[in-house]
Parts: C-alpha cells; structure tokens; sequence
C-alpha cells in the first residue's frame, strides 16, 4: 500500500452529488490538503465495484459510498470486510432508520436526488421566467412561454403566473388595456398555450377599490369606476375570442382554485390539439 497517496474514493449508483457534497462538508473540518478526493457515479454493477475497490486497496483511503441498490450495498461490504478497507455507508443507516421507525418500505431506486435537484431548479427557473415576463414587460417571452394569460387588470395574472410557476410551468401574462396596442406575438401563439381571466364587474369593482385605498388614492378614481371596468371587459372579451383561448371566470375563487382549474383546462385543450 501507498501511504503517501490519500484519498477519499465516492462511489454511487446514481450521480454521487449527495455523496460529493457530505464528504466535502466533512472536509472542512479538517486541514488535509493532501488528501484527494475521485468521484466515481454510475457504479451498478460487481465488476466495476470492485476495480474501485482494488485500486483503492493501493492506497491510505477512504471509501464513501450512496448505494440505492441492496446488492451493491452487499457486495461493498464484503469487499471492504475482505480486503481492510474503510468504508463509510452515507444513505443507508439513515433510510433504514426512516423504514424502521415509520413503517414505510424504501423505493431502493438511484438516482432520487437527481431528480429532486432537477424539479428544484425547474420551479426556480420557472420563477424567474414569470417575473421577467410579468406584465408583458418583454413581448419575446410570450413565444418562450408554456402559458400566456390574459386578462384585465387584478384578475390575478401575476399570482398565477407564480403559483403555477411552482408546478414547473414558465408563465408570461399580458394586461388587457384599451389604451395599450396587444404584442403581436400573443396573436402567434397556439390557442392551448393561453388562457383568459374573466371577473364580475362588481367584484372587480370592489377589488380596485380596495386597491386604490391600499394605495392612498381616490377609490372613486376612474380606475375603479364601473362605467371604466365595462369598457375594459368589453374590449378584453373581443381580443379573447380573436385569440380563441378557453377563458376562465376568477370571481370568488382562490388563487390555488383557479390554478388547479386551468390545469384541467390545459389537459382538455392539449389533447384535443393532439
């Protein structure tokens, strides 16, 4: 053996990033800057174990290792036990523990985290995507988007357009206002990929009311005028229907209600589409 080669061998069925990052954690802890760390991912099968295990029976080491997989977790154990190698089980104590305690059977499937990771920056990327094209702030997006809404405004395009981008969809939204000419790209999408928000006139009216007062204004202001709130829905039915999009009624449901709603609506239109 080696001894003047140190070295932490991190094994994993799947990626090894949840190994990577413990071991690096533990690191830090100490001040070993000739210790080396070599990751290996994929590991799923004997042969390839123990062509690790061999090499790093060459060495002053350290194996580390997530193994989803029981026959794997076997087999390093009784190749650690053979040849006197340390090894370090850093996923199944803690499972065993959770199955135990809870009653629950394990999935034994690598690769879990990965998949957490990935939904995690997906919901993140699609955050970011709601709030740069909020308010059709840039008309580009709308082409990017998995769902455009449309709508006059406080039918709660914005709250949507987040909570829906927490399902892992990129939402844009575009305020229907008279005064304010419609990007042509909204005319170019498909007609599954937008929908329209629709209110009452009396709860729209109570809800800018609200708003103006929250705001400091004049809650009598033409912004909150019924007269103003009719002329707007007129012209936000007109563009609706040139789009051709499903619309939806948001009059006293919930932003989670209404999401859910959508979703549904999306499902029916998509396949028809298809």
């Amino acid at each position: 053996m080696n001894h003047h080669q140190q070295k932490i061998y991190i094994v994993s069925d799947s990626i090894g990033e949840t190994a990577d990052r413990m071991v690096h954690a533990a690191l830090t802890q100490f001040n070993l800057a000739q210790v080396d760390t070599v990751k290996f991912s994929h590991i799923n099968t004997v042969d390839k174990l123990r062509r690790i295990m061999e090499t790093a029976a060459t060495t002053t080491s350290v194996v580390a290792y997530t193994f989803a997989l029981e026959e794997m977790n076997q087999e390093i154990k009784a190749l650690a036990q053979a040849s006197g190698i340390k090894t370090v089980d850093l996923l199944h104590p803690l499972v065993e523990t959770i199955s135990e305690t809870f009653g629950a059977a394990p999935k034994n499937e690598p690769g879990m985290m990965r998949k957490l990771d990935e939904e995690y920056f997906r919901r993140i990327e699609a955050v970011e995507f709601a709030v740069k094209y909020d308010d059709a702030q840039d008309p580009s997006g709308l082409k990017k988007a998995d769902l455009v809404l449309v709508g006059v405004s406080r039918t709660s395009k914005t709250p949507l357009s987040m909570y829906l981008a927490h399902k892992q969809l990129k939402v844009a939204n575009v305020p229907l206002v008279p005064e304010v000419p419609i990007p042509e790209e909204l005319y170019q999408i498909r007609r599954d990929r937008c929908i329209g928000l629709i209110i009452s006139p009396e709860k729209l009216n109570d809800i800018r009311r609200v708003r103006l007062k929250s705001m400091g204004l004049n809650e009598k202001a033409e912004y909150a005028s019924m007269q103003r709130i009719l002329e707007e829905m007129e012209y936000a039915e007109k563009i609706m229907k040139r789009i051709g999009c499903p619309v939806i009624d948001v009059s006293n449901k919930a932003v989670e209600e209404t999401a859910s709603y959508i979703l549904d609506v999306l499902k029916v239109e998509r396949s028809a589409v298809k």
